[in-house]
């Protein structure tokens, strides 16, 4: 087994654009041998995936009229709420050393250790007892790749549905009424937990499944750099946050297994003149890439379709084939 380096990093703040920022800024300094675990919390904030449209994933207004921060993440997947009863972890690594399944170790490990039955979904969730206590995402840079994700300890579980509002499709689709019924606090199970002893059960499973020394970052004295906080200064930009989201012609939203879509296309003479696609899809990347290949295609299914195909010659993405073989066979009840 590659024998690696460890780091550890946690947060002393509670902002989200800026602990955004360290995660970014961490994944910077990876080095070919590297692992970093970085603890961090956010107080009363909804963070949402890189392609989701912040009006229909959060109510945006209710947050800001109740003093709460919206944020956007560099990850796929879905909107989150974080309060102090909530951990979230990053575990960045080196292409070389990057390994998912060992990540996902580390946390079930740590949980066990305090007496929680934890096992891990197969898709992307953490299990106690069937529900979700713990949600995960992904992000692939120049230098590494790092798998984020929630911890719910004891999160205020109604402000978490006061202020998230997936489409109706997408629970429909799960067969739930509501957020709050797939979801649990770890002190449901165990009523003595805290955030801290859970802290010190992760890093203890880290460094039992890395080895390493788990030398300390600190994240306080990079603060004020200057890279650091020129990204600080991108995720706390209305644009970044909230993006365009114009007017279209033509929306079209669906719910496959691995995600919700919604397209937006502008319409000139019957030619797609502009597309937006918002997602909440895990492959951040993939996603961001399909909306430019359908600009100035002819607006019918059949005509789409051929252009994701054609796109991908040697091996297209599952997403993508689902994408095209919904427009090629359900475009006639689209509208």
């Amino acid at each position: 087994m590659l024998k690696v380096k460890t780091f550890f990093a946690e947060s002393p703040f509670f902002d989200p654009w800026i602990n955004l920022a360290f995660e970014e800024h961490l994944l910077s300094l990876l080095s070919r041998h590297d692992v970093i675990l970085y603890l961090w919390q956010n107080e009363h904030t909804v963070v949402i995936g890189r392609n989701q449209n912040a009006w229909k994933e959060c109510r945006t207004s209710l947050l800001e009229k109740e003093k709460g921060t919206l944020a956007r993440r560099l990850s796929g997947g879905g909107a989150v709420y974080h309060d102090l009863g909530n951990l979230n972890f990053t575990f960045l690594a080196s292409h070389l050393s990057y390994d998912f399944i060992r990540h996902i170790k580390v946390l079930v490990d740590a949980f066990r250790s305090i007496g929680i039955p934890a096992s891990f979904s197969g898709r992307n969730d953490i299990l106690v007892h069937g529900r979700k206590i713990s949600g995960n995402a992904f992000y692939q840079g120049k230098l590494g790749r790092y798998h984020h994700g929630t911890i719910l300890v004891d999160v205020d579980l109604e402000k978490m549905v006061r202020y998230l509002q997936p489409p109706a499709a997408k629970l429909k689709a799960k067969g739930i009424d509501s957020v709050k019924s797939r979801v649990a606090n770890l002190k449901e199970f165990n009523e003595s937990l805290s955030i801290d002893v859970i802290k010190k059960a992760i890093f203890t499973s880290f460094l039992k499944e890395y080895g390493g020394e788990g030398s300390p970052i600190s994240l306080k004295d990079l603060a004020l750099k200057d890279n650091v906080q020129k990204i600080y200064k991108k995720y706390s930009s209305q644009q970044w946050i909230y993006g365009n989201s114009p007017d279209f012609d033509v929306q079209l939203e669906h719910h496959f297994d691995w995600g919700h879509v919604d397209f937006g296309f502008h319409v000139k003479e019957g030619m797609i003149s502009h597309c937006q696609l918002y997602s909440d899809a895990m492959d951040g990347d993939l996603i961001a890439s399909i909306a430019p290949l359908l600009h100035e295609v002819p607006l019918n299914g059949q005509a789409l379709a051929e252009r994701l195909r054609n796109s991908f010659p040697h091996s297209i993405p599952q997403e993508a084939h689902d994408i095209a073989f919904w427009f090629e066979h359900n475009w006639t009840n689209m509208f």
